[in-house]
């Protein structure tokens, strides 16, 4: 009986601690994706505070997904944001659906800040905050 147990114990084991490569896919490329809105909660913050912008994008399968923002400060005031996707290479549903992410904006000096959501083309959403 125990030399049952033990056997069932390390076939258990060898069973969870398998590693099943097939459960991830691989990224096979970086593009841009619009910005279809952006969530201000407060169009009005003090300095040294921080406040989570949300933007949101449109995803056409299940193989893409968030991957980062590109976030650059063109001047002590200016903003630009773009947002990038990842594509894998997967079997995937090809069932377009939204997904929210966000930016935490922390400012250090006051005065009005102007960001500009890259939106497709040459298309931006432009919103402002001020910073008292």
């Amino acid at each position: 009986m125990k030399k049952l147990l033990f056997s069932v114990l390390i076939l258990g084991l060898s069973i969870t601690s398998c590693d099943d490569d097939d459960d991830y896919q691989t990224i096979e490329s970086i593009d841009k994706i619009k910005i279809d809105s952006v969530k201000i909660v407060n169009d009005t913050m003090d300095v040294f505070s921080i406040q989570s912008i949300k933007t949101y994008s449109t995803y056409s399968s299940h193989c893409e997904g968030f991957y980062g923002y590109d976030y650059v400060h063109n001047d002590n005031l200016a903003r630009t944001v773009t947002a990038y996707k990842y594509i894998t290479n997967g079997p995937c549903n090809q069932v377009t659906y939204t997904s929210a992410n966000q930016i935490n904006f922390s400012p250090r000096k006051t005065g009005t800040y102007t960001f500009k959501f890259w939106n497709g083309g040459n298309s931006w959403i432009t919103k402002t905050i001020v910073v008292e």
